[in-house]
């Protein structure tokens, strides 16, 4: 019998799971080609294009794909209930976009369940056409926030500040990489951050990042790169909620306000924090805090208009998935 292709059932494995008006919908993906994570850390994460290159050349050898990189916006949390303990995460960007549920089984990692957007990889109808199945099999590297086989859980924001490129260490890696990375290799948030300290940080599509990153136990922390420091130092801050400002910074950060380089998006994490802080965490409060939290379309506001809405349950490994404020469909997403 003839051997399948891993890429053309990938490919195949596509489908979409709402139907929407408009071309915005959710999709899903099983990634069956086996990539190399390894060959993509070093001086191909230094720039952007050289990295989307090295990507396209493991994802789809020897075809050209267009693919811009990607962009992030975002508010997150962790709440710990009785039972699990649970990652919510809003991601916001001002562009609409389709969603692609990622699930990979990487032979030297973890397996995960990822979100990416469909916007940055040009395949917002993933299953319309081979173009867009093709340029879709990039999204193991355009994963902006996913769980693991471990219940570590990591969700990438955007920031304001002067975007980091450190250049002190033998190796690099960038935004994109440090989902994956993290995803495939960290059994514990302490493990995440200790995989990420290894690594020069480039942060891509010519913006600033932080990495909120939470585990089974709660462990849950935000790692930045220190805007006032010269070396752009990575800095680990607990934290259990977090917008689109410095952690490390917080106390210089006022809400409904944008506040310089250290970031905006304050009076989010505020009403976060409020309903969290009211009681029990409960996935009820969870999905409380992640709708109170939610923003309407601003053209004028990168990181306004809620693409999707995502509780992680790192205990039982699953995640919850509300598409674009369609609060009333709920999708349950798990490992198997």
């Amino acid at each position: 019998m003839k051997k399948s292709n891993p890429r053309v059932s990938t490919a195949a494995s596509i489908k979409r799971l709402t139907a929407y008006e408009g071309e915005y919908n959710l999709y899903e993906m099983t990634v069956n080609y086996d990539y190399d994570l390894d060959a993509l850390i070093g001086e191909a994460a230094r720039d952007d294009q050289t990295f989307t290159d090295a990507a396209v050349a493991q994802a789809l050898p020897g075809i050209s794909v267009k693919a811009a990189p990607p962009s992030f916006g975002c508010s997150a949390f962790c709440a710990k209930t009785d039972t699990a303990v649970l990652t919510g995460r809003n991601y916001d960007f001002k562009e609409d976009t389709s969603a692609l549920l990622v699930r990979a089984n990487p032979k030297d990692g973890y397996a995960s369940i990822a979100f990416a957007c469909l916007n940055n990889l040009g395949a917002n109808e993933a299953d319309m056409s081979i173009e867009q199945r093709a340029a879709s099999l990039l999204a193991p590297f355009a994963c902006l926030d996913g769980v693991n086989a471990m219940g570590v859980s990591i969700a990438v924001l955007t920031l304001d500040s002067v975007p980091v490129d450190q250049h002190a260490k033998a190796e690099a890696i960038n935004t994109a990489l440090t989902i994956r990375l993290v995803l495939d290799r960290a059994a514990t948030t302490r493990e995440a951050v200790e995989l990420l300290g290894r690594y020069d940080m480039h942060a891509m599509a010519g913006r600033d990042y932080h990495f909120f990153i939470n585990d089974e136990s709660g462990d849950s922390v935000v790692v930045e790169y220190d805007l006032l420091d010269p070396t752009r130092r990575m800095t680990v801050t607990p934290a259990r909620e977090i917008t689109n400002f410095y952690a490390l910074y917080a106390d210089q950060v006022k809400p409904n306000q944008i506040n310089g380089a250290f970031g905006h998006g304050k009076e989010r994490a505020l009403a976060i924090a409020a309903i969290l802080d009211e009681g029990a965490a409960t996935v009820e409060a969870a999905w409380a805090a992640l709708r109170a939290s939610s923003q309407a379309p601003n053209p004028e506001d990168i990181t306004s208009n809620t693409q999707w809405s995502v509780v992680y349950d790192n205990t039982n490994r699953t995640a919850r998935f509300v598409q674009r404020r369609h609060w009333g469909d709920t999708f349950l997403f798990t490992l198997d």
